[in-house]
């Protein structure tokens, strides 16, 4: 039967989709008073009650209302799987408990970003694959890893996640890094002849010391890495992005940097003879002690 005069202070009897729940109108209504609960236990609609047990049926998911009255009295819900989220972030929209729908959508965040930090493979793991004669890492999650000094060289790391990854000292001669996502990984003093970097993301990288003789870094995005006194001779550098980079005392020679981005570019020092600077935009870089002799500066901006 229905009924629009306030509710009694005693305890609201619920029935939501076949489970039962005890509960106050304050904590349906005071913790998030725009929603559609508060809207109905407010006292100016009409409750429909079962005249012999008193109980208010709402044709919603039980199991979940559980989770809906803890956030309601505390503000908590507990960690759950990824369904049963989706599962509770569907009964909050119904509710309209845009607090709790929010919640859910930060903790499901939080928890894909978890998932995806976590390397797929161990250091162990990697010196296993290694002994083989051929290695590919391709699309593999190794963020984080220690895989200094390791002889990596050959192997296929293309658009894999090597964010933060130490290479140190390590041998990746002919490696393979095509639009890998490396930003702030490490590879100083690591042996990198003749790697394809083509279209990596390597922003805030340290390659100090690094031998880079002949590698491929075409349209790379190099954004504050650091090369400083690295082996770029013969390098391939067109198009890549190495705005704020610091090359001081980098050996440049021979190196094509034809359409490179160098805004910012900290170039003091380093040898830049023979190399290849046409259409290249000067003005804002540092170059104190750069040796240019025998460079190709045809149509640069000085």
């Amino acid at each position: 039967m229905g009924s629009s005069a306030p509710l009694s202070p005693s305890p609201i009897l619920l029935n939501i989709g076949g489970k039962k729940y005890a509960t106050t109108i304050d904590t349906l209504t005071q913790r998030e008073p725009d929603s559609m609960l508060a809207a109905m236990f407010s006292g100016r609609h009409t409750i429909i009650q079962d005249s012999e047990t008193g109980m208010i049926f709402v044709d919603r998911d039980g199991k979940q209302f559980r989770h809906i009255l803890n956030w309601l009295r505390d503000g908590v819900v507990p960690a759950l799987q990824e369904s049963e989220y989706h599962e509770l972030l569907r009964e909050a929209e119904y509710y309209q408990l845009l607090g709790l729908a929010d919640y859910i959508k930060a903790n499901m965040n939080k928890k894909k970003d978890e998932d995806t930090s976590k390397p797929e493979l161990t250091r162990t793991d990697i010196i296993k694959c290694i002994q083989n004669e051929k290695v590919r890492f391709r699309g593999v999650n190794l963020s984080r890893l220690d895989l200094s000094k390791l002889d990596l060289s050959f192997v296929d790391f293309s658009y894999a996640c090597i964010e933060k990854t130490n290479f140190s000292c390590a041998n990746l001669q002919k490696a393979k890094f095509g639009d890998v996502k490396a930003e702030g990984s490490i590879f100083h003093d690591a042996i990198l002849r003749e790697c394809e970097f083509i279209g990596a993301n390597l922003r805030g990288a340290i390659l100090d010391r690094a031998n880079l003789q002949s590698a491929n870094l075409q349209d790379a995005c190099l954004k504050e890495c650091s090369f400083c006194e690295a082996d770029l001779r013969s390098a391939h550098l067109q198009s890549a992005n190495l705005v704020d980079a610091n090359l001081k005392g980098a050996n440049l020679e021979g190196a094509n940097l034809k359409g490179a981005k160098l805004a910012g570019t900290n170039l003091q020092g380093a040898n830049l003879q023979r190399a290849y600077l046409r259409e290249v935009d000067l003005r804002e870089t540092q170059l104190e002690g750069a040796k240019l002799g025998g460079a190709n500066l045809l149509g640069a901006i000085r």
